[in-house]
This record gives structure tokens, C-alpha cells and sequence, in this order.
């Protein structure tokens, strides 16, 4: 039997993952990922901060020439006592429907989705992600997403607590045309033509591929689809001026100076949709509530990604059930996650092990996870994000 085949057997169709830690050259980090304050340049100066952490990745980050061969991928902790890992990518390869489900292999033949929390001081740029079709053309996958604000991650709320969605529906082609065709010669102030929203917490949008969106300086949990593919068409955010090579790092070659090419990246209709908050910001909706806890979905009625936060109550023990498979991170409190201590984190050093971030299998999810919680005080919160074969998630809003 091989050693992934083994730990996966003894741990029950649980894997623990260990923290993948992602640098940025863009923006700066907000400080908030739990992550040591002398660590936050662990990747080196020239590689910018560290401000994200990506949850149950397969995926390489995007990070230009530098960047390293596993970067953005997670790992599984394969033995505790030495420290061991496994790449979680060469799991789900080995594994396959015993890990993912039988639909999700025949699909995709991998594990499609993953989820971040990012962490920016300032708010990003006004960008968008690649629909399905166009990012094939690079040799890359779409990236739909969807955003949730969880409480605990977010006593500071960032230096702009607004997100840019689209445009307003009375603006026109020949406007934004000309913010791109000022990209190299001045400020565009292309978020003139947008919109804002003040974000609230405990809530979620979600953000189909193609939209232009500039989000806000909270940290964020994203689920999302395997990519990380960006075009952004602001050129100037809080005074940092973004290089010409955001705009066209998405084309092919043959279309980096075609300002048609990359403007027909938009999507044009969903971006200038005069209801876009009715269509696309998500309320919690509650799936089941007991004595002993919650749980309630944060992403949903998309055809891509979901999440749900599920809440066991102090001193309470909980069975999780789910029809498929999923991704886990324990965002507050401690106890008892299946076979595993789970705690969320009050420090981390880069490349500390933690005990809130874990994988679950299909026949697992289906057949449930017994959660303890074993604070007497404070309830254990955990963010679940699952691809698009969970039946039970909401269709509409």
C-alpha cells in the first residue's frame, strides 16, 4: 500500500493540511492572516508580502518568473511526529473518487476548486478573471468566485471597506475604452465609471468570470475555481501605479496590444447590470439549526463553487454531514475535528504546522464528521467550500 494510500486510511478520509502561505508583489499585507509579523517577507524582498493563504490548492500561483514550482499548492501533513508532507495534489491524483467523489473525477479528474483567505491594507484594483473559454486560449482555467467577510478574521477593517462591482449601467464602451487607452500615460480613474458597495460582515457576493470588480481592504474568504488568472484595467490604486504587464499578462502573445482583445475580456452584460446587488450579494442561509449548532451557506446558487459556515456551540459535539466532498478551516475556537485536535491559530511562523485547515472525502462527508467542541466560552467556527456536486446547496438567492 502507498504511504498516501496509508495515511488516508488511518486518518479516516480526513487529511490535515498545513498552511500555504502566497506573496503578493501588488498592494501590501493588512497583517491580519495570524501570520508572525517577522514572517510576513519570508518569500524575500524582491517577492513582496506575504497576503494571502490558500486552502486545499492543486493550483500553482501566478507570480511571474520567480515564482516556485509548488507555490500556492497545499500540502498533507503526513506524520506528525517528523513532520512529513505530502503534496495534497498528488493525493487527489492517487486517490481520485475515493477522495473527490465519483463526479468529480469523471468531470474533471481532479479536485477543481480551492479557497483563500487574502488580506490587503488598500483595495485591489479594479480587475476581472477570465471566463472558461478565454483562459483555455493561455493554457489556464476560468475563475469564477465568490466572497464571504467572516467576523473573526476582521476587528481592522482595512483602509477602504468598499467593493467596486461592475460599472454603473450608464456608462459606455467608448469610456472605458478610453481608461484603457490612458493605462500607460495617466490616471485612468477607471472606478469613476463603478460602483461601490460598504461591505458588511458575516456576508458574501459572489463574482462570476468576466465581471470587473475592485474589492475592498477586508480580509476575504474566496472560494473559487482552479485558476489565477487576472486582467486589471486600473493602473493607478491608492497611489500605487500597477505596470503595463497586469493589463496583458492574460492574452496570448499575438493580442498584448490589442486594446479590442483585452476589452472584450468584460462581460459587458453581467458588468453593467442595473441589479447587480439582487443578483449577486449573498445573504446567509440557513441549513439546519440544533442545540448544538449551525449551519448556514455563505456561497450558493452558482453553477461553480459553494460554501457554509457551520457553528458547534461551547462544550457542545456535533455531526457534520455532507454530500460531498470539501475543504475545512477552522476560523475560531478549538476541540476535536473527527480523529484530529483542530484549533484555529492565535500565531503562526511560516512554516509552523496548524490544526485548522483539513480535506474531507466524499464517503466521509457523506457518512459524517464528529466535531467536539471543547471550550466551555467560545464556539468553533469552520468555513467549508465544496466545487459544484454538492445537491444541497441553494439555487437561488
Amino acid at each position: 500500500m502507498s504511504d498516501i494510500r496509508t495515511v488516508f486510511n488511518n486518518c479516516g478520509g480526513i487529511l490535515q493540511l498545513t498552511p500555504t502561505w502566497v506573496p503578493r508583489r501588488f498592494n501590501e499585507p493588512g497583517h491580519r492572516l495570524r501570520l508572525h509579523p517577522d514572517d510576513y517577507y519570508a518569500f524575500g524582498m524582491d517577492r513582496g508580502g506575504i497576503c494571502e493563504r490558500w486552502l486545499g490548492s492543486v493550483t500553482v500561483a501566478l507570480n511571474g518568473p520567480e515564482t516556485g514550482p509548488t507555490e500556492g499548492m497545499s500540502f498533507v501533513l503526513a506524520d506528525k511526529t517528523s513532520g512529513s508532507k505530502i503534496l495534497f495534489a498528488d493525493c487527489v491524483r492517487e486517490l481520485g473518487a475515493d477522495l473527490i467523489g465519483a463526479d468529480l473525477q469523471k468531470n474533471y479528474g481532479t479536485w477543481p476548486t480551492f479557497a483563500k483567505l487574502y488580506d490587503y491594507d488598500k483595495p485591489l484594483f479594479h480587475h476581472l478573471h477570465l471566463k472558461e473559454e478565454q483562459a483555455n486560449r493561455i493554457g489556464m482555467h476560468g475563475k469564477p468566485e465568490a466572497y464571504y467577510f467572516p467576523v473573526q478574521y476582521n476587528a481592522y477593517l482595512g483602509r477602504f471597506p468598499l467593493t467596486y462591482f461592475g460599472f454603473d449601467p450608464s456608462t459606455t464602451k467608448k469610456e472605458v475604452m478610453e481608461c484603457l487607452r490612458n493605462y500607460d500615460t495617466c490616471d485612468n480613474r477607471i472606478t469613476e465609471l463603478s460602483r461601490a458597495y460598504r461591505i458588511q460582515l458575516g456576508t458574501g457576493w459572489y463574482t462570476p468570470a468576466g465581471v470587473i470588480h475592485a474589492p475592498a481592504s477586508l480580509v476575504t474568504y474566496e472560494p473559487q475555481w482552479n485558476s489565477d488568472v487576472n486582467t486589471i484595467m486600473e493602473n493607478v490604486t491608492m497611489g500605487e501605479v500597477n505596470p503595463h504587464n497586469l493589463l496583458t499578462d492574460c492574452v496570448p502573445e499575438e493580442e498584448k496590444d490589442d486594446l479590442d482583445a483585452i476589452f472584450g475580456q468584460i462581460d459587458w452584460k453581467e458588468s453593467t447590470r442595473p441589479d447587480y446587488k439582487e443578483t449577486y450579494f449573498r445573504a446567509p442561509k440557513v441549513k439546519c439549526e440544533s442545540a448544538s449548532g449551525v449551519e448556514k451557506w455563505i456561497a450558493y446558487a452558482n453553477e461553480w463553487i459553494a460554501a457554509k459556515e457551520t457553528t458547534v456551540l461551547p462544550g457542545q459535539t456535533y455531526t457534520l454531514k455532507d454530500k460531498a466532498c470539501y475543504c475545512a478551516l477552522v476560523a475560531q475556537g478549538h476541540g476535536s475535528f473527527g480523529g484530529f485536535e483542530c484549533e484555529a491559530p492565535g500565531l503562526l511562523r511560516f512554516d509552523d504546522i496548524s490544526g485548522d485547515e483539513f480535506s474531507v472525502s466524499a464517503q466521509t462527508a457523506e457518512k459524517g464528521v464528529v466535531i467536539a467542541n471543547t471550550s466551555n466560552y467560545e464556539p468553533l467556527v469552520i468555513l467549508q467550500n465544496f466545487a459544484n456536486n454538492n445537491p444541497e446547496v441553494p439555487t437561488s438567492v
